[in-house]
């Protein structure tokens, strides 16, 4: 995995670039729709290429364990063939599943036991079988296993935390190297910066993270995780600009599970290059539409009969041919078409967001574009 940078934005630490995998190339800042079972909920792999424009998408190593199982997945030749999807796939390790199930798993220095949501049987992730389980998921961009610390867990926990996450990072680090893709092309893993809301852990994590791996070609980038797990965004916006200039200049930084598009946007202006986020999908399907003028609940009787297009300034195909009181009464109807029309939007609108902001970048004012844009996007209306 190659990274390229192609300009950089004057008044901030927004930059454009491009990285490539063996799947195809992927420009940044991007933002990868969430494919966690090997599907985007509601939408067509034909409509998050041609009309969503998705360069990557991402699946979940620990849902994927679980279901349909690494079994399935070896026969299959990997995700990308079982899901029918040729362009990159980037796996997050199950770190983050596993810390929502507090009550069923059990962390030690080994690994961390857990039960399956599905059925109640027990199983391990150790950084080892980790490594092993992505490889026969066989994404470009693996994870390595770590343990997502609580945004609002105190100094000692958050130490301790970092510890156990670093001496994992180290075996996944060393088993990665020490084995081999299964598909016939190269898979690239990114260590995860944790370390809570506390600048000096944070610090300590990347400063790990850099002298473990070094200049290690196995290392396509690196990822800020623990963020946006019940911290103020504010916090999160202090660590990203504590972190990101500490990561090195020629690999993609990404920012794990976030966020609103105003997340998006000041995280972009921190220096992230890569986002992923539930909440396009999980929000449409609740009825909620993020637009260039602001937030809309299309449940509310107000768009009854409002006919004007779903968002004037969308690009989308839904956004060209559904009006807003088509989609309130699907919504009001149950019809399960509401919930494939609004994902459809919300994840144009996010792929709009990143494009645009590459062009503002570019033309140099990335910075003034962001204020005005943050303050839109986030309205109700």
């Amino acid at each position: 995995m190659t990274f390229t940078r192609t300009a950089k934005d004057p008044g901030s630490s927004a930059r454009t670039g491009f990285f490539t995998t063996a799947h195809g190339e992927v420009k940044t800042p991007v933002f990868m729709p969430v494919g966690t079972v090997g599907s985007v909920k509601g939408v067509y792999h034909r409509d998050l290429k041609e009309d969503i424009g998705a360069e990557i998408i991402l699946g979940n190593t620990y849902h994927l364990y679980l279901r349909p199982g690494l079994d399935i997945l070896r026969k299959a030749g990997g995700l990308h063939k079982f899901e029918a999807w040729d362009r990159p796939i980037l796996t997050d390790s199950g770190g983050f599943q596993v810390f929502s199930l507090a009550p069923i798993r059990k962390i030690t220095p080994e690994g961390c036991t857990f039960q399956s949501h599905i059925d109640g049987s027990r199983h391990i992730f150790t950084p080892e079988n980790n490594v092993e389980t992505q490889r026969i998921i066989g994404s470009d961009i693996v994870m390595a296993l770590d343990e997502c610390c609580p945004g609002d867990a105190d100094e000692r926990y958050a130490f301790r935390s970092l510890r156990l996450t670093q001496n994992w990072l180290e075996r996944f680090f060393r088993h990665f190297c020490e084995t081999e893709p299964l598909y016939g092309y190269e898979q690239a893993m990114f260590p995860i910066i944790q370390g809570c809301v506390y600048p000096e852990l944070r610090k300590r994590a990347v400063d790990h993270a850099r002298k473990l791996t070094g200049d290690s070609g196995a290392v396509g980038g690196f990822s800020i995780g623990g963020l946006a797990v019940g911290e103020p965004a504010e916090k999160m916006y202090e660590m990203l600009e504590l972190v990101c200039p500490l990561l090195p200049e020629d690999k993609p930084r990404y920012l794990m599970g976030v966020g609103t598009p105003a997340n998006i946007l000041e995280g972009i202006a921190r220096g992230v290059d890569m986002f992923d986020c539930v909440m396009p999908t999980r929000n449409g399907r609740n009825g909620m539409l993020f637009t260039w003028n602001g937030i809309m609940n299309m449940r509310n009787a107000k768009w009854e009969d409002d006919f004007s297009l779903l968002d004037p300034d969308g690009t989308s195909f839904v956004d060209r041919t559904y009006s807003r009181a088509y989609l309130h009464h699907l919504f009001v109807a149950k019809e399960m078409a509401a919930a494939m029309i609004a994902s459809e939007h919300n994840l144009a609108f996010y792929m709009d967001l990143v494009r645009k902001s590459r062009e503002h970048i570019e033309a140099g004012d990335f910075a003034a574009w962001k204020e005005r844009m943050v303050k839109q996007v986030s309205s109700r209306l």
